[in-house]
């Protein structure tokens, strides 16, 4: 039987095993993600006859349940044990994933969709509840020597995990509505068991990770929310982390409307646009969890953020280009854009981490995350708003190419502003942004002299192949997904 109390002090080896564990559930949870959260949410929505408002509160339900971390805070102060309220959380958070999976079977069409709503509000508000006693955790138990290049090889191996399944189910899917559309709903209820019978191997993994004790939390509950606000450099980091992920938000879940509806592309074009990003994404997340524990995380923002504010800009011209040109320059968008915002998101998250005393984390990190949520949230419905405006008031056509570009335009400067708000964020060991881009320079020109050899993510296959078989038939996944960064040899 496996126990859940914390201990007092981690071995170097159990610290290992924690590493190991939080690997798999975080391909457990973007397993669960793939298959149930976004476009396949959408579709199965809308199988299920869902109106535009369904699909708004749909799209809103992870954002504004947030707000239950709060229950986090005030369980881990009354327990003092976090990995408890997380395989909890974790465990009733994926529960309601089994049970949509019968709805079609045990409701009507028009039924079905308001109890996806109301089940789907469980998983997110149980899932919120053990995402902030999970954060605190991580904080802990991750050594900060390793922080950054830690995060950033679990993000590169559930990039890879959503890029390989998102293609392979959405070319099911299709195939199924072309030959056997009677088993399209089917299909979807298949997802939902399947995401759930992952979760729990997540929430088995979750369970065998060490927790290092944490340092009682006394104080009035509203005293503690109210602590990191009047930290002035937590709250500097606050401001522009709302900043930033409004200007981001106001903007980016309307390019794909863009790109259709606007300049006409195939979906299969945008698609293939996503996956581009997401590519980039996965080969350039290794480099900025270096460059995090080298250079500093505020350095890393310093230099992604102006190239994603630059791609901002530039949807605003593409409307005049020629056809020729159009698909090209979008590549190279996507590509930029993929590679910066890996580096900003790893770079938010690490800082919050850093910034958060430890024997407060879970606090800050919560406080963080209500912050951010409400302007997360916000910000869709803004651009929404902002755009429709400007269709109604302004008779010009921009570019050639309707009133969106304003909305772009829009989303660039509010991104100018936030970069402004982080110059007085101040960060441990933050070093000259001139040194960081020295070290892209020389490993983009060291990458040019090997051009000869295979491909970031070719290579990778190919080593990881070496080790997935063992005399050719036995699959080895712990040493597929093994993070080599700690050793409990070398830190002894």
């Amino acid at each position: 039987m496996i126990k859940l109390q914390p201990s007092d002090q981690l071995t170097n080896a159990q610290i290992k095993t924690g590493l190991h564990l939080i690997l798999k559930d975080g391909l457990a949870t973007e397993t669960m993600s793939t298959l149930t959260a976004g476009t396949f949410l959408v579709a199965i929505a809308l199988y299920m006859g869902a109106s535009n408002v369904q699909i708004g509160i749909l799209a809103a339900l992870p954002t504004f349940t947030n707000i239950f971390q709060l229950v986090s805070v005030w369980l881990v102060q009354r327990f003092n044990n976090r990995r408890t309220i997380t395989v909890i959380g974790a465990f009733f958070g994926r529960i309601p994933l089994l049970v949509i999976g019968t709805l079609p079977l045990l409701f009507s069409a028009s039924a079905s969709v308001s109890a996806l709503i109301y089940i789907l509000s469980f998983q997110y508000l149980f899932a919120s509840i053990a995402g902030g006693s999970w954060h605190s955790w991580m904080r802990d138990l991750i050594p900060q020597q390793i922080l950054g290049s830690y995060f950033s090889h679990r993000s590169r191996l559930m990039q890879i995990l959503n890029v390989t399944l998102s293609l392979l189910i959405a070319m099911s899917i299709d195939y199924i509505k072309e030959h056997h559309p009677a088993h399209e709903i089917t299909a979807y209820c298949c997802m939902f068991i399947i995401s759930g019978v992952t979760g729990m191997w997540g929430v088995y993994a979750l369970a065998r990770t060490p927790e290092p004790k944490s340092k009682p939390i006394n104080d009035n509950i509203v005293k503690l929310f109210s602590k990191p606000l009047t930290v002035p450099n937590f709250r500097k980091l606050l401001v522009f982390n709302s900043c930033w992920i409004f200007a981001f938000n106001l903007v980016t879940p309307f390019f794909s409307v863009y790109m259709m509806k606007t300049m006409g592309l195939p979906l299969v074009y945008v698609i293939s646009l996503n996956i581009v990003s997401q590519l980039s994404s996965i080969t350039s997340i290794k480099l900025w969890g270096r460059c995090s524990d080298r250079f500093s995380n505020k350095t890393i923002i310093r230099i992604c953020a102006p190239v994603y504010t630059g791609c901002l800009m530039a949807w605003s011209v593409v409307g005049i280009m020629s056809p020729a040109v159009l698909f090209p320059v979008l590549v190279i968008m996507h590509m930029l854009m993929g590679a910066s915002n890996a580096g900003i998101t790893l770079a938010l998250q690490n800082i919050g981490l850093k910034l958060a005393p430890a024997e407060e984390g879970i606090v800050y990190l919560v406080t963080k995350n209500i912050v951010t949520a409400v302007f997360s949230a916000t910000a869709p419905l803004a651009g929404g708003l902002l755009a429709d405006f400007f269709t109604s008031h302004f008779v010009i056509d921009l570019f050639g190419r309707g009133q969106w570009n304003l909305l772009f335009m829009t989303g660039a400067a509010a991104g100018v502003l936030s970069l402004k708000l982080l110059r007085s964020v101040q960060e441990n060991g933050e070093r000259d942004k001139k040194l960081l881009v020295a070290e892209l320079q020389h490993t983009f020109k060291k990458k040019l002299r090997n051009r000869h050899q295979l491909s970031l993510l070719r290579r990778w296959f190919y080593h990881r192949s070496a080790v997935v078989f063992k005399k050719g038939i036995s699959f080895d996944f712990d040493n597929l997904i093994q993070y080599k960064g700690w050793s409990d040899k070398k830190n002894n």
